[in-house]
């Protein structure tokens, strides 16, 4: 995938654009105040933010004016994974940084959120006027009991009211947690009833490609099904009544109050997000308010490059992590835009639209949607005003190279293209964007500042232009304080530490580039090996999905119990296409030609679709057990998957094979 020379950049920042940019003038600052080096540009600030660690994430938190209500006694007390003790002794809240910009009497009346549904009718709110909301509503849930430290929950769409919930949920000190409301009753109960929620926010439905999906039947079952429940918030999205017992979201937001923040320890949990749960309950995963609030000051505010006049748009629903993500945005003074509604309505191009109607400068999406917008043949930058666009970024997957090509040469050849990688985990990235660096093709520009990234051979040896584990040898501020209901900690050890000890192994194959990119090649635990060379499925993917009669694509490689090895290439073929000696031979000489002979698939099967998450990723690992003769309710949970019923074929076939 790498080569040992540097190859020539797609895209180069002028020096205009470096000199701009907030990390440059972070940079400079941190050399003056904190011993950063003032020269060797962003890799030299890099090997400080991990050298020093202690240093640069102060220097992060006084650049950003973090306000302390009480004083931290250290920045890092306790450096061991897990466990590890950030800023003891501060307290402060995330809620009075994501606001502030409601101080400022220049800017108070700018809009704060621009709301878009599938009409693409921009609707803004002002940062005094969500500052409003959020007080009210932050009054009225103390008045119903909310305490530090309760639950808070939310079935909601990407809508303005989440982000109110969310705030006022904070200012209280107590902990939010969201679901999208296209997520089944059963999927949103294993997630809430892990956590025992006082207060859920509702809709009544929500709309989605044209549609209205009327959701009262399964708010009612959730509501039966979550006996913790204090009180039901209705928000009448379709224009229904609140059912009996629930109080009117405009009704709690109405009174012209002040926030009140509780002021909380730095560790005190902000928010649970879930792992996708594919083999379980997923994963409740809790951050923190100052673990949080500190990296994505340093994600958004340096590495995205956001700030005042800036209009930062991502295509994400409430149940991904990318949506606090987004929310965060508001910490920078940016103006974040929420779109609620299909990525594809009225047609594939229509992300582009709200982009150019809502003045988006970040506009951050999936490596998906981009490669669909490659094969319907969209041209955004012909046909839309997309002149504000500084930077699109991608997540979800890996951008294949044809996807660079693509943004490039459509959009605009002045753009920076960040494709990002984290998770859940973290809510954050490890690797992506740098808006001084170049953009090479198929790469994410470089490790993150703060982010020790590493990839390792099986011996914990670290490999540079080898493919190797994704590892994080020192802590990161946003990394989980605990699971919920994992009180020795053993879940959370054994989901990252068990491989390596005191070292974070996040599951996924990397490599590392002599220039300090970084190549994403899916996931470590579905990694094919053939004859002792692994390759990730993304690669494959890639290859594959460059041909125009795939749609879609999904490997498994499987150890079989006489010691073979068999790997199956699953197709989802686009309309009219069809899967004939012809095409499977034009697929065996694609990845014989562009990756490796051993990865040549040894049967190319035709299937109905491509099971994913609820976040969309392609489910591997499920599949993997169904095709070894798992029962299919012991390899998956239910509900995590997009559409169960794809998961029978792969039962079927391994009841036949068997």
């Amino acid at each position: 995938m790498t080569s040992a020379v540097n190859p020539a950049p797609l895209w180069q920042p002028d020096a205009d654009r470096i000199a701009a940019a907030r990390i440059t003038r972070f940079q400079a600052w941190a050399a003056e105040r904190h011993g950063a080096p003032a020269d060797g540009g962003y890799p030299a600030l890099h090997r400080w933010s991990v050298d020093e660690l202690d240093t640069f994430w102060q220097a992060v938190a006084d650049w950003f004016d973090v306000r302390f209500s009480t004083p931290y006694e250290r920045v890092l007390a306790d450096r061991t994974m897990p466990g590890a003790q950030w800023f003891p002794g501060a307290t402060l809240n995330y809620a009075e940084h994501a606001l502030r910009t409601a101080d400022d009497p220049a800017r108070a009346h700018e809009p704060a959120l621009i709301h878009v549904d599938e009409t693409h009718d921009p609707v803004s709110i002002s940062w005094t006027e969500l500052r409003r909301q959020v007080g009210s509503l932050a009054a009225r849930l103390r008045a119903l009991g909310v305490r530090p430290g309760d639950r808070v929950s939310g079935y909601l769409p990407n809508i303005p009211q989440a982000v109110t919930a969310l705030l006022a949920t904070a200012a209280v000190g107590a902990v939010w947690t969201s679901c999208a409301p296209d997520f089944g009753a059963r999927s949103v109960l294993d997630r809430f009833q892990q956590v025992e929620p006082v207060v859920l926010f509702t809709v009544d439905g929500y709309r989605y490609g044209g549609k209205e999906h009327d959701r009262t039947g399964t708010v009612a079952e959730l509501r039966r099904e979550l006996p913790t429940l204090r009180a039901v918030v209705h928000i009448p999205l379709l224009g229904t009544q609140a059912p009996e017992g629930a109080l009117d979201w405009s009704e709690l937001t109405s009174a012209d109050t002040e926030p009140v923040y509780e002021q909380v320890p730095f560790d005190h949990p902000l928010w649970v997000l879930y792992s996708s749960g594919t083999t379980g309950l997923p994963k409740a995963i809790v951050q923190s308010q100052g673990g949080i609030l500190l990296e994505h000051f340093k994600q958004l505010g340096l590495h995205c490059d956001l700030g005042p006049g800036d209009r930062f748009f991502w295509y994400t629903s409430t149940g991904w992590m990318m949506w606090n993500f987004l929310v965060s945005g508001l910490l920078t003074g940016t103006t974040v835009i929420l779109y609620d509604g299909s990525p594809g309505h009225p047609d594939t191009g229509a992300q582009w639209a709200i982009a150019e109607r809502t003045g988006a400068t970040l506009f951050g999406t999936s490596a998906a949607y981009v490669m669909a917008c490659r094969k319907a043949g969209v041209h955004p930058g012909r046909d839309h005003d997309l002149s504000r666009v500084q930077c699109v970024a991608t997540t979800g997957s890996p951008l294949p190279p044809d996807g660079f090509r693509w943004l490039h040469d459509e959009v605009r050849e002045d753009l920076w293209i960040a494709s990002v990688s984290g998770g859940t985990d973290v809510c954050s990235c490890f690797a992506g964007a740098v808006p001084t660096l170049p953009v090479h093709i198929g790469e994410l520009q470089a490790a993150c500042l703060g982010t020790d990234l590493q990839a390792w051979d099986p011996h914990g040896k670290p490999v540079i232009g080898e493919v190797g584990e994704l590892v994080v040898t020192n802590p990161m501020p946003s990394m989980p304080i605990h699971f919920w209901n994992d009180p020795d900690g053993s879940r959370y050890h054994d989901s990252y530490f068990e491989m390596f000890p005191g070292v974070w192994r996040h599951g996924d194959w990397i490599t590392i580039t002599d220039h300090g990119s970084v190549v994403i090649h899916g996931r470590s635990d579905s990694t094919l090996n053939r004859q002792g060379v692994r390759m990730g499925s993304a690669d494959i993917y890639e290859a594959v999905e460059r041909l125009p009669e795939i749609r879609e694509s999904l490997v498994i490689g499987l150890e079989e119990p006489d010691g073979g090895y068999w790997m199956p290439l699953f197709v989802h073929l686009a309309p009219g296409a069809v899967l004939d000696e012809a095409l499977r031979a034009r697929i065996k000489q694609t990845i014989r030609e562009q990756l490796s002979p051993r990865h040549v698939p040894d049967d190319i099967i035709e299937v109905p679709g491509i099971p994913h998450t609820l976040t969309g990723k392609r489910i591997e690992v499920p599949v993997k057990r169904l095709l070894q003769g798992t029962a299919l309710a012991k390899a998956v949970n239910p509900g995590s998957v997009d559409n169960l019923d794809l998961l029978h074929f792969y039962e079927d076939l391994a009841r036949n094979r068997g």
